[in-house]
Parts: structure tokens; C-alpha cells; sequence
């Protein structure tokens, strides 16, 4: 039987240093597609029972990987094409999440700062206003609010200045490799910087609410608000209302290139309003706008104007600031609800954390120095951003369930377990993306798991318990598929491991797809409002 081996510490100069014993040669002599899974011949039937469940014709002509093995001593119990790159989706989020912990620690924060060079001259402060930001994902409109409420406390009634937005924590590139065009003003593939806005307590930062109701008489135009409420972006309306009981087809989407939202089509009378998170562009603008606008409503006027990108000096005096939650906190949004904003945030930290560079390129060989430090061949795997939403991210299952079985030594391992979703909890921050499935099942708040979903690639990815009680970890990676749905492939699997005990295997077979899964390839939190 394979077995993925114990990994192994030391303390290094800077804390702790990363050395584990190489296993990819274990995996690299496993089975290919066509090859009977790699388990002793007097196994209780796995092999046989996903081999199953894999033939499903959904899966023709497709690519899967898969590994099973135990988390306790890392025996490989199955294990299908465990070294082909394939692309993982939202499963990128484990390598990047379990390096965060490690690099930046359970307890990191970020902090916005609001800091000044002036004078102040009674309530006059002379002088320009800075907003400094780190990278916060969660910051909210009330936030800004409280910073703004703070340097009114400190008795600042005008500034004599500018408001400059320091958004120089991390670079200029907002958007990440290969992302497609077409999602640009989707709020999952919004703009990266130091300095942005969430408008829900979900944080999809960088990206606003537009609530589009019918009118009161056929004819009329809708009722659009903006949350939060911000001239930041204009409403273009071209809708109109329909008569009751006519189309309702509207579209809100963002221009190329501007803060245009444009709501089109049409919405009948009496229908209920349609909500839709659309990106900004020039998130570290957004934020500087809600801040202003916060400043105002507590009576300190800014004489000057709104500059983007200035880095504020190190002799500025700080006003006032606010923390985020720790990181091992924000890990339950993020991973739960499978945030990509919050993944790429992440890596540009790391970047500024190892390499003082907020980029995407030191962010990501943070990473790749994490997982070469934990044993993965990180000379054989891609990792393009750190969300997957890039389609050049190429990672095996080999790797993953590698990665599974090493954070269980990790200090912060029983935090960073707390924030992967939950099979068929009906909280939103418990069950997240699988919090729909696999219900009426052993697996049923047993299997936890990292959910993955883009068109023709789906993935999972997690730990579950079978009948004896025995902790297993899993990874599953489809490619290549052209059916409208694979998760209840990925379920049936699941589920076989926690009906079925080490003697004797309980097959599974794989439910037909649910209605939800045939309305689209992205992540089902990615549909607002979440279907999951």
C-alpha cells in the first residue's frame, strides 16, 4: 500500500523552516486513467466502487484525478492520474489560504489608517489628509464612516488639503492573469488594490449593489439604489417597467473602462426587485469616495481635491485607524463562500510579507516556498493567481491531497479546518458552498471540503469520516467534461467513503444534477444570490 509520508519540522532564523520529506516519487509511480486503482488485491472493493462511479457518462471524454488516502499515516487507499495537471478552480484557494496562515499568521491583520502631515490651527487642519490602506477585503462603508467620525472627534472641523489615497502597499496591476474579459464587471473577478470597499458583510470587496424594482405603472422607469450609497458610480437606466405579469429580462452591467453601471430591459409591475454585485473600476477611487462623502456627513470638509496613489510620508502623524478581523477569522468568509477577492488580497500580503513586493509575482513564489517547504514539487505544478479563477492554474490531485495531509501538523490547523465548508450545514458561514449537498447522507456534517467550479473544470477537495470513524482526505479534480454538472460525481465519492468501512465498501451511485448545477459553471456562491 502507497503511503504519503509524516512531515517533519524545524525552526528556522525567521520562526520556523519548512522541511518535509519528498513523496511526489510515491505518486509519480502511480496509475493512469486506464489503469485499475493502485490498492492491495485484497482491498474491501474502493478501487472498484469510484472506478464506478468515475465510468459515469457525464465524465466521457473527460480527465479526472483522484487520491484517497488516510490522514492519520497517509496510506493511499485509490489513487486515478494522481500526477496530471489539471486545472482546479476555487481548490487553488487551499494552497493559498493554508501559505497565508503560515506566512502571515492566524493573527494578522490589516489596518487602514487615516494620517496627516499638517498643522492644526484650532479646527482647521493644514495640510493635506491621508487614507492609507493594507489590503483589507472586509472594510465596509461603516468603517470608513468610523474612521471619518474620529478625526471629527479630534475636534477637525476643514482641512486646508487634499484627500490622498495610499494604496501603495501593493502595486498597480488590478486584475489577474488570463482572467476572462467577459466577467470583468462581475464582482468575483473585481479589481485588486490595497485600498477598497465591501457593500455586504459577505465582503465582496471592490464591488457595489445595484437594486433594480419595477416602477409604480407600466411605462415608468425602475427604482435603482446603490449600496452603499455612493455617486462613485453612475446609473445609466434604460429599462423601463412592463405591464404585471410581462418580461422580466433585466440586465445591470458595468461598461468597459468607466463607472457606468447601465440597467437594461425590462421588469413588470409588482415583481420583486433584482439585486446584482457589479465590480468598480479603481477600487483605491471607491474607497477614497466613501470616505469623503463619510467626512462630510460628519462636518469636516476637504478644501482640496481627491488624488489616487500617493504614498503618505513616514513623518505623517496617525488620526485614526482600523483593524480587521484576524486572519483566521477572515479565513471563514473566504473559504466558505469561496471569495476570490479575498484569495488575491492574500497573495499580494504575502508577497509584501516575504518580498517587501505587493505583487502577484512575489505573492505567488511565497506560496510556491511554502508548499516546496511542506514537500509538494512545486517544479511540476502552475499557480497563476491565487483564487483560480485564472484557467492556466495546472495542479494535480496528487499535490492537493499532499497538501491535505501536511497542514494536519500545522499549528493553525484546527483554525484553518473551521473555514472549509461543511456538507449539508444550512448556515451560509458553516456549510458555505457545499452547504446543499450530500444531504440525507453518512457524509451530512461529516465531509468538509474546498469546493471548485469553472466551465468544464470541477474539483473538491477535503476530509471525511467513513463508518469505522476513520479521518480520510480526499481530492478530486474533473477536467475536460461537457456535461452541465460532475459535483454529484464528486458526492457519490464522498459519500461511498462514509458509508463504506476499511473491510467493506458501500458503492454509491451518482444522483442526477440538481437544478441549480445546470445554471452555470461558477462556483454556486458566485451566483448572487448564492444558490448554495
Amino acid at each position: 500500500m502507497r503511503r504519503l509520508a509524516d512531515s517533519k519540522r524545524s525552526h528556522g532564523p525567521r520562526g520556523r523552516g519548512w522541511i518535509w520529506a519528498v513523496v511526489l516519487g510515491m505518486l509519480a509511480a502511480g496509475l493512469g486513467w486506464s489503469a485499475p486503482a493502485g490498492a492491495d488485491p485484497g482491498s474491501s472493493g474502493l478501487p472498484e466502487a469510484i472506478d464506478t462511479i468515475l465510468g459515469d457518462s457525464r465524465l466521457e471524454g473527460g480527465v479526472a484525478g483522484v487520491v484517497i488516502a488516510e490522514a492519520a499515516g497517509g496510506d493511499v487507499l485509490y489513487q486515478r492520474a494522481p500526477t496530471s495537471r489539471l486545472m482546479p478552480a476555487s481548490n487553488t484557494k487551499l494552497p493559498t489560504s493554508a501559505a497565508a496562515m503560515e506566512i502571515l499568521g492566524p493573527d494578522h491583520t490589516f489596518t487602514t489608517d487615516v494620517l496627516t502631515t499638517g498643522r492644526r490651527h484650532g479646527t482647521v487642519l493644514s495640510g493635506d489628509l491621508y487614507l492609507r490602506g493594507t489590503g483589507d477585503p472586509t472594510a465596509l462603508a461603516e468603517d470608513y464612516d468610523a474612521l471619518a467620525a474620529r478625526v471629527a472627534a479630534s475636534g477637525v472641523t476643514r482641512v486646508d488639503g487634499r484627500l490622498l489615497a495610499d494604496d501603495t502597499r501593493f502595486d498597480s496591476n488590478r486584475l489577474g492573469r488570463s482572467w476572462a474579459a467577459d466577467d470583468e464587471s462581475a464582482y468575483y473577478s473585481a479589481q485588486i488594490s490595497a485600498l477598497s470597499v465591501a457593500p455586504d458583510t459577505d465582503y465582496d470587496t471592490g464591488s457595489v449593489i445595484v437594486r433594480v424594482a419595477p416602477g409604480p405603472a407600466a411605462g415608468t422607469a425602475p427604482e435603482v439604489t446603490v449600496t452603499p450609497p455612493t455617486t462613485y458610480v453612475d446609473i445609466d437606466v434604460r429599462a423601463t417597467t412592463a405591464a404585471a405579469g410581462g418580461t422580466n429580462d433585466l440586465t445591470v452591467e458595468r461598461e468597459h473602462g468607466s463607472n457606468t453601471i447601465v440597467v437594461s430591459g425590462t421588469t413588470p409591475v409588482g415583481a420583486s426587485a433584482t439585486q446584482e454585485w457589479v465590480s468598480v473600476w479603481e477600487p483605491t477611487g471607491y474607497a477614497a469616495a466613501v470616505f469623503r462623502d463619510a467626512l462630510t456627513a460628519h462636518g469636516v470638509k476637504v478644501t482640496g481635491p481627491t488624488r489616487l496613489g500617493r504614498a503618505t510620508p513616514a513623518a505623517a502623524r496617525r488620526l485614526a485607524s482600523h483593524a480587521s478581523m484576524p486572519l483566521k477569522d477572515l479565513l471563514v468568509p473566504f473559504m466558505k463562500l469561496s471569495n476570490n477577492m479575498h484569495a488575491e488580497v492574500l497573495v499580494k500580503a504575502m508577497g509584501r510579507e516575504v518580498s517587501d513586493a505587493g505583487t502577484w509575482s512575489a505573492g505567488l513564489a511565497a506560496v510556491s516556498g511554502y508548499l516546496k517547504g511542506i514537500g509538494v514539487d512545486t517544479g511540476t505544478l502552475r499557480q497563476a493567481d491565487g483564487s483560480g479563477l485564472s484557467r492556466m492554474n495546472n495542479l494535480t490531485a496528487g499535490q492537493f491531497a499532499e497538501l491535505l495531509l501536511a497542514v494536519r501538523s500545522e499549528p493553525w490547523y484546527a483554525d484553518w479546518y473551521t473555514s472549509l465548508p461543511v456538507a449539508c450545514d444550512p448556515d451560509r458561514f458553516e456549510g458555505g458552498t457545499l452547504r446543499t449537498r450530500m444531504c440525507g447522507t453518512p457524509a451530512a456534517l461529516n465531509a468538509v471540503g474546498k469546493t471548485g467550479s469553472l466551465t468544464g473544470a470541477s474539483a473538491l477537495s477535503g476530509y471525511v469520516k467513513d463508518a469505522d470513524g476513520r479521518e480520510l482526505v480526499y481530492s478530486i479534480v474533473l477536467n475536460n467534461y461537457l456535461a452541465p454538472s460532475v459535483k454529484p460525481l464528486e458526492d457519490a465519492i464522498v459519500v461511498t467513503l462514509a458509508r463504506s468501512t476499511a473491510d467493506e465498501t458501500v458503492t454509491v451511485q451518482a444522483p442526477s444534477a440538481r437544478a441549480a448545477e445546470r445554471t452555470g459553471d461558477l462556483e454556486c456562491s458566485w451566483r448572487k444570490p448564492a444558490v448554495c
